[in-house]
């Protein structure tokens, strides 16, 4: 197989999607990360749209994170979607709704004021109330380990960061969604995607905002 380089960053959930991939399919790679606030001459070179991940190939180098997700499952044995069409479309239907939540989950943590995060989190709790009934659980599609979860788990890992701050209801009431969660946070591809280090360095991230969750963070 040609060699994989993925360039990364140590907080993006889209790197981690990625990653997930190349775990579950035993792709061997290499990562290299960059700090997105001086970002090198030689990454503006490879990166259109300025942003990671990046996967460098000994051919081609491909850019936006489900693009790579979907080329390393091609590229490799099985695949980590349905098999049947309509259900495989549906899977990455749910995947770019995994998308937007993450647009949720940033409005969440970057809300200025006590008034916005809870608007902010009104709307990203109604995103996990809508996909609580598409759930057949344990994964999103009963037994088996699928590219969705994956994507998820990096939803659900934001999760976590967030009830070590404080217990924001995102999942209350919600039993598919609470037991997905703890299915797709057990499995050792998710688990290890992030950075050494990932949630000391989530925490400083949210600290850095200063939002209206930094003054939780900080009582």
């Amino acid at each position: 197989m040609l060699d994989q380089h993925l360039i990364s960053h140590h907080l993006c959930p889209y790197v981690q999607r990625a990653v997930i991939v190349l775990n579950e399919k035993n792709i061997p790679h290499r990562r290299t990360y960059i700090d997105l606030a001086d970002k090198p001459d030689w990454f503006h070179a490879l990166s259109p749209t300025g942003r990671v991940p990046i996967l460098q190939t000994e051919e081609a180098v491909l850019f936006e994170s489900q693009v790579i997700a979907e080329y390393l499952d091609e590229i490799t044995p099985g695949t980590l979607h349905p098999a049947d069409p309509l259900n495989r479309a549906r899977h990455r239907s749910w995947i770019e709704f995994g998308s937007q939540t993450l647009g949720a989950i940033s409005g969440f943590y970057n809300a200025p004021d006590e008034a916005t995060f809870a608007q902010k989190r009104n709307a990203l709790r109604r995103n996990f109330e809508r996909i609580e009934s598409e759930i057949t659980g344990p994964f999103f599609a009963g037994p088996s380990f699928h590219m969705i979860d994956g994507v998820w788990g990096t939803i659900f890992r934001y999760v976590d960061a967030f009830d070590d701050i404080e217990d924001f209801g995102l999942l209350t009431g919600l039993p598919k969604a609470s037991l997905w969660r703890e299915a797709v946070s057990a499995r050792p591809s998710v688990m290890n995607a992030p950075h050494e280090g990932y949630p000391e360095r989530l925490r400083w991230f949210l600290l850095a905002r200063h939002s209206h969750i930094t003054s939780l963070i900080d009582a």
